[in-house]
Protein backbone atom coordinates (compact mmCIF):
# COMPACT_ATOMS: atom_id res chain seq x y z
CA UNK A 1 0.00 0.00 0.00
CA UNK A 2 1.48 3.29 -0.84
CA UNK A 3 2.20 5.33 2.44
CA UNK A 4 0.88 8.33 4.00
CA UNK A 5 4.23 10.66 3.22
CA UNK A 6 3.82 9.56 -0.36
CA UNK A 7 0.06 10.34 -0.89
CA UNK A 8 0.82 13.65 1.12
CA UNK A 9 3.73 14.75 -1.12
CA UNK A 10 5.74 15.93 2.37
CA UNK A 11 9.26 14.52 1.72
CA UNK A 12 10.45 17.13 -0.54
CA UNK A 13 12.28 19.07 2.21
CA UNK A 14 14.58 20.96 0.35
CA UNK A 15 11.40 22.64 -1.49
CA UNK A 16 9.63 23.55 2.14
CA UNK A 17 13.02 25.19 2.72
CA UNK A 18 13.75 27.21 -0.03
CA UNK A 19 9.83 28.41 0.39
CA UNK A 20 10.25 29.17 4.06
CA UNK A 21 13.52 30.63 3.96
CA UNK A 22 12.16 33.25 0.70
CA UNK A 23 9.84 34.13 2.92
CA UNK A 24 11.52 35.02 5.72
CA UNK A 25 13.59 37.07 4.05
CA UNK A 26 10.94 39.08 2.95
CA UNK A 27 10.00 40.33 6.68
CA UNK A 28 12.51 38.82 9.14
CA UNK A 29 13.81 42.16 10.34
CA UNK A 30 10.52 42.66 11.77
CA UNK A 31 10.88 40.23 14.23
CA UNK A 32 12.47 40.87 17.60
CA UNK A 33 15.18 38.54 19.14
CA UNK A 34 12.19 36.54 21.17
CA UNK A 35 9.77 36.34 18.07
CA UNK A 36 12.46 34.87 16.07
CA UNK A 37 13.56 32.46 18.65
CA UNK A 38 10.05 31.31 19.06
CA UNK A 39 9.76 30.88 15.16
CA UNK A 40 12.47 28.56 14.93
CA UNK A 41 10.94 26.50 17.61
CA UNK A 42 7.77 26.22 15.54
CA UNK A 43 9.69 25.74 12.31
CA UNK A 44 11.72 23.02 13.91
CA UNK A 45 8.36 21.16 15.50
CA UNK A 46 6.29 21.63 11.88
CA UNK A 47 9.94 19.79 10.22
CA UNK A 48 9.40 16.91 12.47
CA UNK A 49 6.05 16.78 12.50
CA UNK A 50 5.76 16.23 8.62
CA UNK A 51 8.20 13.69 8.95
CA UNK A 52 5.87 11.33 10.11
CA UNK A 53 3.52 8.82 8.67
CA UNK A 54 -0.19 9.27 10.36
CA UNK A 55 -1.42 6.20 8.27
CA UNK A 56 -3.83 5.59 5.52
CA UNK A 57 -6.86 7.47 7.14
CA UNK A 58 -5.18 10.60 6.97
CA UNK A 59 -5.22 12.36 3.44
CA UNK A 60 -4.34 15.98 3.82
CA UNK A 61 -2.06 17.57 6.03
CA UNK A 62 -1.77 21.41 6.26
CA UNK A 63 0.87 23.45 8.01
CA UNK A 64 -1.19 27.44 7.83
CA UNK A 65 3.01 28.04 9.61
CA UNK A 66 4.02 27.63 5.29
CA UNK A 67 1.50 28.86 3.36
CA UNK A 68 0.10 31.12 5.92
CA UNK A 69 3.32 32.42 7.33
CA UNK A 70 3.19 35.86 5.92
CA UNK A 71 0.10 36.29 8.30
CA UNK A 72 1.81 34.58 11.13
CA UNK A 73 4.74 36.69 10.95
CA UNK A 74 2.94 39.72 11.46
CA UNK A 75 1.29 38.60 14.81
CA UNK A 76 4.68 36.97 16.32
CA UNK A 77 5.88 41.12 15.03
CA UNK A 78 3.07 42.87 16.74
CA UNK A 79 2.74 40.56 20.03
CA UNK A 80 5.44 38.45 20.78
CA UNK A 81 7.99 41.01 22.17
CA UNK A 82 8.64 40.47 25.41
CA UNK A 83 8.37 37.33 28.38
CA UNK A 84 4.77 36.26 28.40
CA UNK A 85 3.29 35.70 32.01
CA UNK A 86 0.47 33.80 30.72
CA UNK A 87 0.04 30.83 28.03
CA UNK A 88 -3.09 30.38 26.52
CA UNK A 89 -2.84 27.06 24.27
CA UNK A 90 -5.12 25.53 22.37
CA UNK A 91 -4.94 22.02 20.56
CA UNK A 92 -4.29 22.50 16.55
CA UNK A 93 -5.77 24.43 13.71
CA UNK A 94 -9.54 24.62 12.98
CA UNK A 95 -10.06 24.58 9.44
CA UNK A 96 -11.46 28.22 9.38
CA UNK A 97 -9.61 29.80 12.11
CA UNK A 98 -5.53 29.02 12.12
CA UNK A 99 -6.13 26.86 9.14
CA UNK A 100 -6.84 30.12 7.17
CA UNK A 101 -4.78 32.94 9.09
CA UNK A 102 -2.24 31.38 10.62
CA UNK A 103 -2.80 32.54 13.93
CA UNK A 104 -4.44 30.54 16.97
CA UNK A 105 -7.69 30.47 17.42
CA UNK A 106 -7.32 32.70 14.40
CA UNK A 107 -10.91 34.39 13.37
CA UNK A 108 -10.87 35.97 9.57
CA UNK A 109 -12.56 39.06 11.11
CA UNK A 110 -10.93 39.48 14.86
CA UNK A 111 -7.86 38.69 12.67
CA UNK A 112 -8.10 41.62 10.28
CA UNK A 113 -10.48 44.29 12.45
CA UNK A 114 -9.34 44.05 16.19
CA UNK A 115 -5.22 42.31 15.28
CA UNK A 116 -4.94 44.13 11.91
CA UNK A 117 -2.91 41.74 10.80
CA UNK A 118 -2.11 41.69 6.68
CA UNK A 119 -0.48 39.30 4.89
CA UNK A 120 -0.68 36.96 1.85
CA UNK A 121 -1.10 33.63 2.12
CA UNK A 122 -0.34 30.66 -0.36
CA UNK A 123 -1.61 27.11 -0.85
CA UNK A 124 -1.22 23.67 1.03
CA UNK A 125 0.89 21.29 -0.95
CA UNK A 126 -2.04 19.00 -1.29
CA UNK A 127 -5.78 21.41 -0.70
CA UNK A 128 -8.84 19.09 -0.39
CA UNK A 129 -11.61 20.97 -2.82
CA UNK A 130 -13.88 21.25 0.11
CA UNK A 131 -11.34 23.11 2.49
CA UNK A 132 -9.67 25.66 0.32
CA UNK A 133 -7.44 28.45 1.64
CA UNK A 134 -8.26 32.02 1.44
CA UNK A 135 -6.88 33.32 4.42
CA UNK A 136 -8.16 36.73 5.09
CA UNK A 137 -10.57 36.25 2.36
CA UNK A 138 -12.23 33.58 3.91
CA UNK A 139 -15.84 34.26 4.41
CA UNK A 140 -16.07 31.21 6.96
CA UNK A 141 -16.35 31.65 10.53
CA UNK A 142 -15.27 29.11 13.39
CA UNK A 143 -17.36 29.45 16.41
CA UNK A 144 -14.18 28.17 18.81
CA UNK A 145 -12.62 31.41 17.93
CA UNK A 146 -15.55 33.34 17.78
CA UNK A 147 -15.96 32.64 21.13
CA UNK A 148 -12.31 33.34 22.62
CA UNK A 149 -11.54 36.01 20.37
CA UNK A 150 -14.91 38.09 21.31
CA UNK A 151 -14.37 37.12 25.40
CA UNK A 152 -10.38 38.73 24.95
CA UNK A 153 -11.87 41.76 23.23
CA UNK A 154 -14.64 42.13 25.71
CA UNK A 155 -12.17 41.98 28.93
CA UNK A 156 -9.18 43.58 27.32
CA UNK A 157 -10.04 45.77 25.15
CA UNK A 158 -7.45 46.39 22.68
CA UNK A 159 -5.11 43.83 21.46
CA UNK A 160 -1.89 46.18 23.21
CA UNK A 161 -3.73 45.24 26.60
CA UNK A 162 -4.23 41.58 25.76
CA UNK A 163 -0.88 41.04 24.96
CA UNK A 164 1.27 42.91 27.64
CA UNK A 165 1.49 39.62 29.86
CA UNK A 166 -0.94 37.16 27.67
CA UNK A 167 0.42 35.40 24.23
CA UNK A 168 -1.75 32.59 22.46
CA UNK A 169 -0.22 29.24 21.29
CA UNK A 170 -0.54 26.11 19.89
CA UNK A 171 -0.07 22.57 21.00
CA UNK A 172 0.27 21.46 17.91
CA UNK A 173 0.61 23.68 14.50
CA UNK A 174 -1.02 21.08 11.85
CA UNK A 175 -4.22 19.47 11.09
CA UNK A 176 -5.62 16.97 9.47
CA UNK A 177 -8.26 15.73 7.31
CA UNK A 178 -9.38 12.56 6.11
CA UNK A 179 -10.54 12.08 2.09
CA UNK A 180 -13.68 13.01 2.74
CA UNK A 181 -12.34 16.17 4.54
CA UNK A 182 -13.67 15.56 8.25
CA UNK A 183 -11.09 17.24 10.48
CA UNK A 184 -9.10 14.84 12.48
CA UNK A 185 -8.07 16.33 15.52
CA UNK A 186 -4.58 15.02 17.50
CA UNK A 187 -6.40 12.91 20.43
CA UNK A 188 -8.31 11.02 17.03
CA UNK A 189 -5.23 9.52 15.23
CA UNK A 190 -4.16 6.19 16.14
CA UNK A 191 -2.33 5.40 18.88
CA UNK A 192 1.39 5.55 17.11
CA UNK A 193 0.51 8.19 14.93
CA UNK A 194 -0.68 9.94 18.06
CA UNK A 195 2.64 9.01 20.62
CA UNK A 196 4.88 10.06 17.51
CA UNK A 197 3.48 13.85 17.31
CA UNK A 198 3.08 14.35 21.31
CA UNK A 199 7.35 13.50 21.68
CA UNK A 200 7.59 16.18 19.33
CA UNK A 201 4.73 18.53 20.51
CA UNK A 202 5.75 17.96 24.00
CA UNK A 203 9.70 18.58 23.66
CA UNK A 204 8.36 22.34 21.51
CA UNK A 205 5.91 22.93 24.11
CA UNK A 206 8.70 22.91 26.91
CA UNK A 207 10.87 24.67 24.94
CA UNK A 208 8.05 27.94 23.97
CA UNK A 209 7.63 27.89 27.60
CA UNK A 210 10.94 28.59 28.86
CA UNK A 211 11.90 30.98 25.82
CA UNK A 212 8.77 33.22 26.98
CA UNK A 213 9.19 32.82 30.16
CA UNK A 214 5.18 31.45 31.31
CA UNK A 215 4.48 31.41 34.46
CA UNK A 216 0.76 30.09 34.16
CA UNK A 217 -0.11 27.79 31.01
CA UNK A 218 -4.02 28.29 30.48
CA UNK A 219 -4.92 25.09 28.61
CA UNK A 220 -8.07 25.06 26.11
CA UNK A 221 -9.45 21.75 26.65
CA UNK A 222 -8.62 19.00 28.72
CA UNK A 223 -6.75 16.85 25.86
CA UNK A 224 -4.14 19.52 26.05
CA UNK A 225 -4.33 19.63 29.79
CA UNK A 226 -3.42 16.25 30.41
CA UNK A 227 -0.16 16.68 27.91
CA UNK A 228 0.85 19.82 29.00
CA UNK A 229 0.79 18.56 32.64
CA UNK A 230 3.08 15.07 31.07
CA UNK A 231 5.34 17.71 28.96
CA UNK A 232 6.05 20.00 31.75
CA UNK A 233 6.30 17.21 34.32
CA UNK A 234 9.02 15.45 32.66
CA UNK A 235 10.98 18.71 32.09
CA UNK A 236 10.93 19.04 35.49
CA UNK A 237 9.06 22.86 35.20
CA UNK A 238 6.69 21.63 38.44
CA UNK A 239 6.56 25.73 39.65
CA UNK A 240 4.57 26.39 36.51
CA UNK A 241 0.75 26.41 37.11
CA UNK A 242 -1.48 24.81 35.04
CA UNK A 243 -5.24 25.48 34.76
CA UNK A 244 -8.07 24.36 32.69
CA UNK A 245 -10.76 26.24 30.21
CA UNK A 246 -13.24 24.77 28.81
CA UNK A 247 -12.74 24.27 24.76
CA UNK A 248 -15.40 26.79 23.01
CA UNK A 249 -16.08 24.49 20.09
CA UNK A 250 -19.81 24.04 19.24
CA UNK A 251 -18.96 20.05 19.34
CA UNK A 252 -19.34 20.30 23.26
CA UNK A 253 -22.85 20.69 24.46
CA UNK A 254 -21.37 22.44 27.64
CA UNK A 255 -20.28 25.08 25.45
CA UNK A 256 -23.35 25.65 23.93
CA UNK A 257 -25.45 26.03 27.09
CA UNK A 258 -23.29 29.26 28.16
CA UNK A 259 -19.50 28.70 27.52
CA UNK A 260 -18.94 32.80 28.05
CA UNK A 261 -19.84 32.60 31.82
CA UNK A 262 -18.03 28.72 32.43
CA UNK A 263 -15.09 30.84 30.91
CA UNK A 264 -15.31 33.88 33.21
CA UNK A 265 -15.20 31.56 36.14
CA UNK A 266 -12.44 29.49 35.26
CA UNK A 267 -10.19 32.68 34.18
CA UNK A 268 -11.53 34.18 37.50
CA UNK A 269 -10.79 30.78 39.80
CA UNK A 270 -7.35 30.22 38.44
CA UNK A 271 -6.27 34.23 39.01
CA UNK A 272 -5.16 34.50 34.99
CA UNK A 273 -8.48 37.22 34.59
CA UNK A 274 -5.79 39.95 36.38
CA UNK A 275 -3.73 39.85 33.12
CA UNK A 276 -6.40 40.24 30.52
CA UNK A 277 -7.67 43.58 31.62
CA UNK A 278 -6.02 46.88 31.32
CA UNK A 279 -4.52 47.18 35.03
CA UNK A 280 -6.11 50.20 36.79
Amino acid sequence: MESARKKLKISDRNEDQNVNASQDNSGSSDLDALAKSLLEIEDKQCDALLQLDYGQNICYVYNPLDYAREIHKDFLAKFCKGPKKVLLLGMNPGPWGMGQTGVPFGHVQYAKEWLCLKGNVTKPKKEHPKRLITGLECTRSEVSGDRLWSLLKELSGKPETLFTNVFLHNYCPLFFLKDSAKNVTPPELKVKERSDLEKICNVALVDTVKLLGVEHLVCVGNYVAEKSKLALGGAGLENIKISTLMHPSPVNPAANKGWREIAMKQLTESGVIQYLKAQE
